[in-house]
């Protein structure tokens, strides 16, 4: 069923909807009433529409069978480090929110750059046989590093980089209109990596102060959901998210840095790695949190041929 074939919706109001990214029936049944309000569409008629989206679409409860049977869709992306593959069960998964947070120079946008390679490449090698989508926040997008991995693994660096679209966002506003642009991307591009570099700087930079925290939280949060609503689920896609950290005077013993974001991205990630410096080129990563892995350390190297063990 197409959108247009919901009740009460002529070719305007869907014109509408799929502007800010609703292009199926599944993603008006999982919006809220403030959502689609923010559409320009009333409190009554929302709540209509989604009541008839989330029928049609037949939500409800399903066996654990039906969710293993679901799961086999999920795909993988190697890092090109069998450490790190390992260590997150073989790859970078789709259907997931990724979260790489670290200080500066710990090989968070190093994984972000291999991850737009090694997606392009066929599932038999490790990746998925699509494209990537970039939006960087920091200016830290390098189409030559992007050459140099590509080389390294024996691909056309032009043809790598073509399949990359990349976007500079400006502020937080401009960075949640191009996850909505990339929804509607998704298909037509086939995309199937999104790497967001990183998540929390403009956030962080524009609601400085204890009193703007609840409006910068609400704000991210909304962020976060549509990337695992609109993309990663909708779509199929591995989304991965760097993070900054900060230090923490309160903590005593331990690391005293701390990711951005709080808890809000602590429990929309799905898989949260914490990455820091070693000898040399040597990086360390922990998994600090997992649906179905324990935690668990590696080491692997950041190369001039990019992530390797």
């Amino acid at each position: 069923m197409e959108i247009e074939d919901l009740p009460g919706i002529g070719p305007s109001t869907a014109e509408k909807l799929k502007e800010e990214g609703y292009l199926s029936v599944e993603a008006i049944a999982a919006a809220s009433i403030g959502d689609l309000k923010d559409v320009g569409i009333g409190e009554a008629a929302a709540l209509k529409l989604i009541k008839a989206a989330q029928k049609s679409a037949d939500i409800g409860f399903v066996t654990g069978l039906d969710v293993k049977e679901r799961r086999k869709s999920v795909g993988k992306i190697t890092t090109c480090s069998e450490e790190l593959n390992n260590l997150i069960g073989g790859g970078v998964e789709t259907q997931a929110i990724t979260e790489v947070f670290g200080d500066f120079g710990s090989g968070k946008t190093q994984i972000a750059h291999q991850l737009a390679v090694t997606v392009q490449m066929p599932e038999k090698k490790g990746g998925l046989g699509g494209s990537a989508l970039y939006i960087d926040t920091e200016n830290t997008f390098r189409p030559d590093r992007i050459e140099n991995m590509a080389i390294a693994l024996d691909l056309d660096p032009e043809k790598i980089l073509k399949n990359i679209h990349v976007a500079r966002a400006y502020n937080s506003d401009h960075q949640m209109l191009l996850a909505e642009k990339a929804s509607e991307m998704a298909k037509e591009k086939n995309i199937r990596f999104v790497a967001v570099d990183s998540l929390t700087s403009h956030f962080r930079a524009e609601y400085s102060g204890r009193g703007t925290l609840a409006t910068r939280q609400q704000k991210l949060n909304r962020h976060m959901h549509a990337l695992q609503r609109k993309l990663a689920d909708l779509h199929n896609i591995a989304v991965l998210v760097t993070n900054q950290v900060m230090a923490n005077p309160a903590m005593m013993f331990g690391d005293p840095t701390t990711p951005i974001g709080g808890h809000i991205v602590g429990h929309t990630s799905t898989f949260r790695l914490r990455l820091r410096k070693s000898k040399g080129n040597k990086r360390i990563a922990r998994l600090i949190d997992s649906p179905n892995f324990p935690e668990g350390e590696c080491v692997f190297e950041v190369t001039g041929e990019g992530i390797r063990d």
